[in-house]
């Protein structure tokens, strides 16, 4: 008898989840989408998501952010995999939100939207000489090396200097500055993209300066990273005995994190260790503390191009929580290169419709719950819209701090149905992922679907075979769309 009214129950949760379910739409598929995707289906088994991202390709960050030489970092797309593979779960590629459709359209269609579509520009240093030629943003040169189509035609001159200059100190910085300089044959079997291999096989490259505004003891990059580059066959590595002196200031510091005690560790070791081969080397990397910088210096050979890097020193002055922020000294030095790197941050930018704090470049957000504006109040709530990822928190993490992130979301989702501070399935039906398909047929917006995706991922691992990669990336929208929906 249990059994059978056990039966009859399911049969009925089962006819309202089809006929009637919660519908939830995640904008972006990087890992803060993807984590709370697969948390929403995990929490609420009447939930249906549809995951849309402008890429025809899933996976963001992971697949144009994570270094080609970290392929163990990559494995967590097996598990976003697994999500975009759930029958309650859709990916809708190719669908820009703002042009292929609205913030508002969004809402009207959906229960639940949860925007994660992270940080598509950078942070300005606001110095002059930002527009010379030869400057880049390291967000820019990630994505070209990793084969991202908006910046396939990036083109960095690698050839016309031998000296880059990188100014930052965390792990991007250290990625940008280990891909130019570790030996190309090391990258050949990476899914790194080939119009990169082919630029950095010719490089004149051969000396790199990190350049940042704190000490050794502030440095940004965590220790696998730093003891990764520090560890490159053949490669001369420079830092000033003085710049690793700490103060009692520094050691109270390094007292609260492990993490950079390790780092400060690693960094003075470096300083006071001189390798065998020391100065016979072909490649060298400087790192610079204390410095920040001023201005771009323009070549007086060729007028618009980059011809060095003038900073100011520095000095740290302590902040009453304990941290110490750098202070010009107005002293100058300048460094001579044709190249320069800004690895200072990401920004995220708002979309029509969106709450938005500029000064933070973030979402206004109590717990993931979007606030109508940026005075933190509580009351101020936009039913049914929620953030995640470096919308919600800014641009830091890893990429398993996305995980985090997302159960909190999650979390405030579902007490928010609990609450009926959200309308349900059941009071309020939505059109959801019917409703997005009619409009996007209207405008003609061409969906790239998760089987879709799976036929660029065959193509890519196909090519990648013959040249003994586990992947050669279609770099172009044309080659992406064109094997997506031929």
């Amino acid at each position: 008898m249990a059994i059978m009214q056990a039966r009859a129950w399911l049969s009925r949760r089962l006819s309202t989840v089809s006929s009637n379910p919660l519908r939830v739409c995640v904008v972006g598929s990087g890992p803060a989408g993807f984590y709370t995707a697969e948390k929403m289906l995990k929490a609420h088994q009447e939930a249906e998501v549809d995951i849309v991202d402008r890429m025809p390709t899933p996976f963001g960050l992971v697949r144009f952010g994570v270094a080609p030489d970290h392929p163990e970092t990559k494995n967590v797309i097996n598990q976003f995999w697994r999500v975009a593979q759930n029958e309650r779960c859709s990916f809708f590629g190719n669908v820009a939100l703002g042009s292929g459709i609205s913030l508002s359209e969004l809402r009207d269609l959906y229960h639940v939207v949860v925007l994660a579509y992270g940080a598509e520009t950078d942070r300005n240093l606001g110095i002059p000489g930002e527009d010379l030629k030869g400057i880049y943003s390291a967000r820019q040169f990630v994505r070209w090396y990793n084969g991202h189509p908006d910046e396939r035609y990036l083109d960095p001159d690698l050839k016309s200097t031998g000296t880059a200059v990188i100014l930052g100190q965390g792990n991007v910085a250290l990625d940008v500055a280990r891909i130019l300089l570790r030996p190309t044959e090391e990258l050949m079997t990476t899914d790194i993209a080939s119009h990169a291999l082919a630029a950095l096989e010719e490089s004149s490259i051969r000396k790199v300066y990190l350049v940042g505004r704190r000490g050794p003891a502030q440095a940004a990059c965590t220790a696998k990273e730093l003891r990764e580059i520090l560890g490159i066959c053949d490669l001369d590595v420079n830092i000033k005995e003085n710049d690793i002196l700490l103060t009692p200031a520094d050691e109270e510091e390094l007292k609260s994190s492990r993490i950079k005690r390790r780092v400060y560790e690693l960094l003075s070791k470096a300083a006071t260790s001189k390798p065998v081969n020391a100065g016979l080397n072909q490649r060298e990397l400087h790192f610079v503390f204390f410095r920040k910088p001023d201005s771009f210096l323009e070549s007086e050979d060729r007028t618009g191009y980059l011809s060095g890097v003038r900073l100011e020193k520095t000095v740290l002055k302590g902040l009453d929580s304990g941290k110490q922020i750098a202070v010009g000294s107005g002293e100058y030095e300048d460094i001579k290169c044709g190249l320069a790197f800004k690895s200072i941050g990401y920004k995220s930018i708002p979309v029509d419709g969106l709450p938005f704090d500029h000064q933070r470049g973030v979402v206004p957000n109590s717990r993931g719950r979007v606030l109508s504006d940026a005075s933190g109040d509580p009351a101020q709530l936009e039913e049914g819209l929620y953030v995640c990822g470096w919308l919600k928190r800014g641009p830091s993490g890893i990429i398993a701090t996305n995980m985090y992130c997302a159960e909190e979301t999650v979390l405030s989702i579902s007490e928010d149905l609990n609450k009926g501070v959200l309308a349900s399935s059941s009071t309020s039906p939505k059109p959801g992922r019917e409703g997005l398909q009619q409009i996007l047929s209207d405008r003609n917006v061409r969906i790239v679907s998760f089987s879709d995706w799976e036929k660029i991922d065959a193509e890519e691992e196909r090519r990648g075979s013959e040249k003994d990669k586990p992947r050669e990336k279609l770099t172009t929208w044309e080659e992406l769309l064109k094997t997506a929906l031929e």
